[in-house]
């Protein structure tokens, strides 16, 4: 990524997964000058393949980042590499600046930063994430049907966890780990569906040439398993809004810590609207490039507002100051543009 950064853009995308290059993309279409900042840190990067996407199953995630990245830029978007370290508001808008010191001033912010996955504390899973250890039965589902399949108790969803990934397989343990054991009427359920639960806590996977073999226990029981199912904590990416008055707050699942916004984005501060992860903990690859889609249509539309209400302040009184300098501002856009 090698674009330079302007000094200023009608949107600053903060990310550069799914979301936020849907929305760049939308927001190029729609004539708007765009630059989407991007950390480089894609959540589903350890990942072999992207599924459940139409007419892009099986795609690696690398790939499909690339092939974003190509249509934005393709109708005039920039896609800058770089950390977003502050977001403050200013007369105009906003200015970001970058981890590396740079900054850029932005009418309006579309964050689609996506969120950080904390896993239990127990040897093996970080280094089998999005192999062996997986989160999703439709992101991984079919991959691992028919296995032996472990479910780690690590929060409030692990019941609906085992329970879901039944469909996959017929062989799903759960493994209580440091949570309370099912209550009876989560139990009668789980034992309806054929699935075994295992009491105490989890000391570590068992490993052997590179894949899952059991689970470990801290009697040193082993547990004959080939994958392992773990409901991560997800925290959204959005410590640099604070400054702005956004902060994550506790999802009501208990799942972990998200940015919330109304059904187009918006949030509670003008100006800048959340797609994505950031907003939607569970958003697969599909949803979260959607609702990139559906906040850069509202972004633009927003903008239209604005610069219509200008327009006719300056229609009402063509020799005022600011209104002549709107004009040179619109008659400058109009050239950038090729009008």
């Amino acid at each position: 990524m090698t674009d330079e950064l302007k000094d200023g853009y009608d949107v600053v995308v903060v990310g550069g997964g799914a979301a936020g290059l849907s929305g760049a993309l939308m927001l190029a279409r729609a004539r708007r000058s765009v630059a989407v900042i991007d950390a480089g840190a894609p959540r589903n990067a350890p990942a072999q393949g992207v599924h459940g996407l139409l007419a892009r199953e099986g795609i690696r995630p690398a790939e499909l980042l690339e092939r974003g990245r190509a249509e934005v830029r393709g109708y005039g978007g920039h896609v800058v590499a770089g950390e977003v370290a502050t977001a403050v508001r200013d007369a105009k808008g906003f200015t970001v600046t970058l981890a590396d010191g740079r900054s850029v001033r932005a009418r309006r912010l579309l964050v689609a930063a996506g969120l950080v996955d904390e896993l239990p504390d127990v040897p093996g899973l970080r280094a089998r994430w999005g192999r062996d250890v997986i989160h999703c039965p439709y992101c991984h589902g079919w991959e691992v049907r028919d296995r032996a399949i472990g479910v780690l108790a690590s929060g409030p969803m692990a019941v609906h966890q085992a329970l879901l990934l039944r469909q996959w397989s017929a062989d799903v343990t759960l493994f209580s780990h440091t949570m309370p054991p099912p209550d009876e009427e989560e139990a009668e359920r789980l034992a309806a569906r054929g699935i075994t639960v295992v009491r105490g806590e989890v000391a570590s996977l068992e490993i052997v040439e590179d894949r899952i073999v059991g689970v470990r226990l801290g009697d040193g029981t082993l547990v004959r398993r080939e994958v392992m199912a773990v409901a991560t904590r997800m925290v959204a990416r959005a410590g640099f809004l604070a400054a702005l008055g956004l902060r994550p707050v506790e999802h009501p699942t208990g799942a972990g810590e998200y940015i919330p916004a109304d059904a187009t984005g918006r949030t509670d501060v003008p100006g800048i609207w959340v797609a994505g992860n950031v907003s939607d903990l569970v958003a697969q690859v599909g949803t979260a490039a959607a609702a990139g889609a559906t906040a850069a249509a509202q972004i633009n539309a927003d903008l239209i507002d604005e610069e219509t209400r200008e327009a006719v302040a300056a229609y009402r009184d063509p020799f005022s100051a600011e209104a002549e300098a709107r004009l040179c501002e619109l008659a400058m856009g109009e050239s950038r543009h090729g009008l």
